[in-house]
């Protein structure tokens, strides 16, 4: 049990940065967004491992030579768009104020992160959730439960992020505080680079295991 636990704990850790970097750039993040967003990023962490589990180890080394290339594309597109965008709205900044302020809520408003909208959401679950695939992998080749295994990963996935969002949210107040206007562009670009940071932290992992 306490080996499973640190396994749940490892594999929410990828959720966790995603949740406070959106808990600090998401702007008009409400309880519903978070909660909403820790149980996708809770259920992708359980159905993966089940996944796994009843593909077997038939297909193990199709999915390990894949699903780290799978999770890095996906993070890295998320993140080069977000900054991208983050970076549009800084070369609108010499336009008028009142066109400028409504170019930085609609960019805002459709950043390629944000959670409060599904689509974000979905490739954002899927892409933190892929490493558990080979966990039920495991799971199944020794000899082990999967569905008390998964739903302990699951749901501890799910108070991990939502921890994540509270501290998120608390920089946030504090960082616009101390930054003033420029926060929302720099908190875009910071979690961009976050989630870039992740994909290739993911995908290190697998070439360095692998070599």
């Amino acid at each position: 049990m306490i080996s499973l636990i640190f396994i749940a704990l490892s594999l929410s850790m990828d959720a966790f940065a995603v949740s406070i970097s959106s808990g600090i750039c998401v702007r008009g993040l409400r309880p519903f967004h978070a909660l909403r967003a820790s149980f996708f990023f809770g259920l992708f962490q359980f159905l993966m491992p089940v996944a796994g589990w009843y593909l077997g180890g038939t297909l193990l080394a199709y999915i390990e030579a894949y699903d780290h290339w799978i999770a890095f594309i996906l993070l890295a597109f998320i993140g080069a768009k977000m900054i991208r965008e983050a970076v549009g709205i800084k070369r609108k900044a010499e336009t008028p104020s009142a066109e400028r302020g409504a170019a930085e809520r609609g960019a805002a408003e459709r950043g390629a992160a944000d959670i409060c909208r599904l689509r974000p959401l979905f490739t954002l679950s899927v892409a933190t959730s892929i490493d558990a695939l080979a966990v039920g992998i495991s799971l199944n080749i020794m000899g082990h439960g999967i569905w008390i295994s998964s739903g302990i990963i699951g749901g501890i996935t799910f108070f991990v992020c939502l921890a994540g969002f509270i501290l998120g949210n608390r920089l946030q107040q504090g960082l616009k505080q101390g930054i003033g206007l420029g926060f929302e562009k720099c908190s875009e670009i910071a979690g961009g680079i976050v989630l870039i940071g992740i994909g290739c932290k993911i995908l290190a992992e697998h070439l360095l295991n692998s070599g």
